[in-house]
């Protein structure tokens, strides 16, 4: 049964490409103030300490996470933590607009890594969606006018860009392979203590 999209709803899910954006501006207003690697730092101590009271008990030793904790933490390093600081790393030479835009590419990046290294069978229809979203950044960044686009000049933050969105699509394929048990995915301490015994 079809259910009908609320305006509660609508709003949280305006909230994560928000919050996505919102990351970059404040990267570029503090990139002075404060080094990318210890804008990171500090961004997830601040998150470490915020989550704790609600997740501590993945630090007991009867949790089912100590099994993989080598693949975790490979998935926080690919993921919002090798993400988040090339982002910040880009933010001392690009600008937000410039790191949103470039990291648009990854549709492309999440096809290309499927097929090269997850056997993953890519469409057309998925070759054809990603096109168009890189079509809708050049249009952007073209202003409407396609000479502009031989005007554009790649700086290095842009490189930096290209990376985290690589490293990200990478992770995105980690996370999408099932190798531990599925208790530990669940929310709660009692599933995977349980299943870790």
């Amino acid at each position: 049964m079809a259910q009908r999209l609320s305006p509660g709803t609508a709003g949280l899910l305006a909230v994560p490409p928000l919050l996505w954006a919102g990351n970059a501006v404040v990267g570029r207003v503090v990139h002075e103030l404060v080094p990318p690697m210890a804008l990171n730092f500090l961004r997830w101590v601040l998150a470490f300490a915020i989550l704790l009271p609600m997740a501590g008990w993945v630090l007991r030793p009867s949790s089912g996470m100590w099994l993989h904790w080598r693949r975790f933490a490979l998935l926080g390093l690919l993921g919002v933590g090798n993400y988040n600081a090339l982002q910040y790393l880009a933010l001392q030479t690009s600008t937000p607009l410039n790191v949103t835009l470039v990291g648009s590419s990854l549709p492309l990046w999440m096809l290309a890594m499927g097929a090269l290294f997850f056997r993953n069978r890519v469409t057309r229809l998925q070759w054809f969606g990603a096109a168009l979203s890189i079509s809708g950044v050049l249009v952007v960044l073209a202003r409407g006018q396609w000479s502009q686009l031989m005007q554009l000049r790649v700086v290095t933050g842009d490189i930096f860009t290209l990376m985290a969105t690589a490293s990200w699509a990478w992770y995105s394929w980690l996370l999408s392979r099932a190798d531990e048990p599925p208790a530990i995915r669940a929310t709660g301490p009692r599933s995977c203590s349980r299943r870790s015994r």
